[in-house]
C-alpha cells in the first residue's frame, strides 16, 4: 500500500512523534462512544449528564451513569492499536500520546508518555479540597452513589472534563509544545470535531510535521492530512509499525 509506505517513511525519519487518539481506537475494544442517539442511557444523552449543571441537580444520577460506564470500560481490553502505540513510544527520542479517551485503556496497555486531556474514568476529584484520587480510594457513603473525599469528606465528582468546562491548566500547553517539536503526528480514531485536539494536530503540521490520519472513514482532518490511512486502527497501527521496521531494517532509528 503506497500510503502505508509513505507514512512508514515519515515515521522512520522522525525523531519526535506526537500521537492523538479519539473514541475510534476504543470502539474497536467494544467501548461505545456514549454520544448521540445510540448512546442513550435510561433516556438520557451524554450531553445531558456530563455537565456541572447535571451534577449539581442530581449527583447520584450522574454517578450511576459513570459507574455504568466504568464497568463497561473495566471489561474492555486494549487492542493491537493500543499495544503498537506502546511499542512506538519506546522507539523515539521524544514521544507524546495525547488521548481524548477517558477509558484508561492506554495506561492499561502500558503507555507512560501520555496525557489524558479529558481525564480518566478511574479517578475522582473532590469538589471541596480539589484532591484528585483513584476512585477506589474514595470513601463510600452507605446508601449513596456519591463517594466522599477521604481527606476532607467533601463530595467527589468524576475527574473528567465535562461539556462547558475549560481544559485544566497546563494540559493543552504540554500538547501544543509537543506539536511544535514533532516531526510526525499520528491522528488515530478521532473525528476531529473536538477543536483543541484537531488544532493540536494542525499546529504540528504547520510546524513541519507530517500529518498521518488513521480512520475507518474520512474526517474533517483527512483532507488536510499528508497521508490518510483508511481502515481499522487495530489493523493499521501495527502494520505501520512493521512497515517502519522494514524501512529501517532493524527498527526505527532514534539518533
Amino acid at each position: 500500500m503506497e500510503a502505508l509506505q509513505r507514512a512508514a517513511q515519515a515515521l522512520a525519519s522522525a525523531r519526535n512523534v506526537l500521537a492523538i487518539t479519539g473514541a475510534g481506537i476504543s470502539a474497536e475494544s467494544g467501548i461505545p462512544t456514549f454520544r448521540g442517539a445510540g448512546g442513550l442511557w435510561e433516556g438520557f444523552r451524554a450531553e445531558e449528564l456530563a455537565t456541572p449543571e447535571a451534577f449539581g441537580r442530581d449527583p447520584e444520577l450522574v454517578w450511576r451513569w459513570y459507574r455504568w460506564r466504568r464497568d463497561i470500560c473495566s471489561k474492555a481490553a486494549p487492542n493491537p492499536a493500543h499495544v503498537a502505540l506502546v511499542e512506538l513510544e519506546s522507539r523515539f527520542e521524544e514521544f507524546l500520546l495525547a488521548t481524548q479517551n477517558v477509558d484508561g485503556l492506554h495506561p492499561r496497555a502500558g503507555s507512560r508518555k501520555l496525557i489524558e486531556i479529558h481525564g480518566n474514568i478511574d479517578t475522582a476529584r473532590c469538589t471541596k479540597c480539589s484532591a484528585i484520587l483513584p476512585l477506589d480510594d474514595a470513601s463510600e457513603i452507605p446508601g449513596s452513589q456519591v463517594p466522599s473525599c477521604p481527606r476532607c469528606t467533601g463530595r467527589m465528582r468524576p475527574h473528567i472534563l465535562w461539556f462547558g468546562e475549560t481544559y485544566w491548566p497546563g494540559v493543552l500547553d504540554k500538547a501544543f509544545a509537543a506539536a511544535s517539536r514533532a516531526n510526525a503526528v499520528l491522528v488515530i480514531g478521532t473525528s476531529a470535531q473536538v477543536w483543541p485536539p484537531a488544532q493540536i494536530a494542525l499546529q504540528a503540521q504547520k510546524s513541519g510535521a507530517t500529518l498521518i490520519d488513521v480512520n475507518p472513514q474520512p474526517t474533517e482532518i483527512s483532507a488536510a492530512a499528508d497521508v490518510f490511512l483508511q481502515g481499522k486502527a487495530g489493523d493499521l497501527v501495527p502494520a505501520l509499525l512493521h512497515a517502519c521496521d522494514r524501512v529501517c531494517g532493524e527498527g526505527i532509528r532514534t539518533s
